[in-house]
């Protein structure tokens, strides 16, 4: 299967998205429908599923992995972490953002408004829906690889497949809290990344965006919340510098590589920044020696 194989009719700069407007309010519906069949065990399984697509899935796979290229792991770990859905188009459009971060071109900067920012830009325009030209340019990698083509154009297979699994085998509350309710607190808990940590945190690093550690977005996204840290070394496998900056994506990545699963872990090391043995390109330390003030970097 080929990268055209996701050609789609994109839609203009300020028309609504409407096959992912209904989709995303009818999760949300469903969302508040979960509270109807409550029960802990459907609250347990909603909580590990949360666990392995928001970690697993987001911070470990389409982020640190496909999109940065921070670790290599074998094909087949790879295959497995993506299987959260299709991440092309979500590699695409982060790796746009850190083109474009907070500037003219970003999908998704609190610039263009605090709600365009958390969830304007995916039901509106075509920011989240790039068309092949653009997909090419941008994850030429993953563009030539047929089971991550494969996965983006049929992304709703693996959440089928799930949610048939949950109701055989617990009924409406397994299916409600397992797809509707975990899915709509992990899409949140992403999309906060793109606003409240480009809005409200602390800067460690002097870099050219609005980039904050926001430490509740952290705990909410398994450590994609050490958002600073993360523009200032994007390549970085491990985001939580310091010992308090707790970071479960990180975590999970060290565990692959004393099972042999990950190799070539790209980490940078605050010691070693502090210490200047290593070169900050993307954004000095604010409170080093010598270093950049925020107001000269431009916030």
């Amino acid at each position: 299967m080929e990268i055209e194989a996701l050609a789609k009719k994109q839609a203009a700069d300020n028309e609504i998205n409407w096959v992912t407007a209904l989709f995303m309010a009818a999760f949300h519906v469903g969302a508040i429908a979960a509270f109807f069949f409550f029960t802990w065990k459907a609250l347990f399984v909603a909580m590990f599923l949360w666990w392995v697509s928001g970690s697993l899935g987001i911070g470990m796979s389409y982020h640190r992995l496909l999109t940065h290229r921070g670790y290599k792991t074998p094909k087949w770990v790879e295959y497995f972490l993506a299987l959260e859905g299709g991440p092309i188009f979500w590699v695409a459009t982060h790796r746009i953002h850190h083109q474009f971060s907070d500037q003219e071109g970003d999908p998704h900067s609190p610039r263009d408004g605090k709600w365009w920012s958390h969830m304007g830009w995916i039901l509106t325009g075509k920011s989240m829906h790039h068309d092949t030209t653009t997909l090419a340019r941008y994850v030429p990698d993953l563009a030539k690889d047929k089971f991550h083509v494969w996965i983006t154009k049929y992304h709703y297979v693996p959440m089928i497949v799930l949610g048939l699994v949950l109701l055989a085998i617990g009924g409406l509350p397994f299916l409600m809290w397992g797809i509707f309710l975990r899915t709509v607190v992990g899409l949140h808990a992403t999309w906060l990344v793109n606003s409240a940590t480009h809005m409200w945190g602390s800067r460690r690093f002097s870099t050219r965006d609005m980039s904050t550690n926001n430490p509740l977005v952290a705990i909410i996204t398994f450590g994609e919340g050490w958002h600073n840290n993360h523009h200032a070394h994007p390549t970085s496998a491990r985001h939580g510098l310091k010992w308090y900056e707790i970071d479960l994506n990180w975590y999970g990545i060290w565990a692959l590589k004393v099972l042999g699963l990950a190799k070539q872990i790209k980490v940078v090391k605050l010691s070693e920044l502090m210490g200047k043995n290593l070169p900050a390109p993307n954004g000095q330390l604010i409170d080093a020696p010598g270093a950049l003030s925020q107001t000269a970097a431009g916030d």
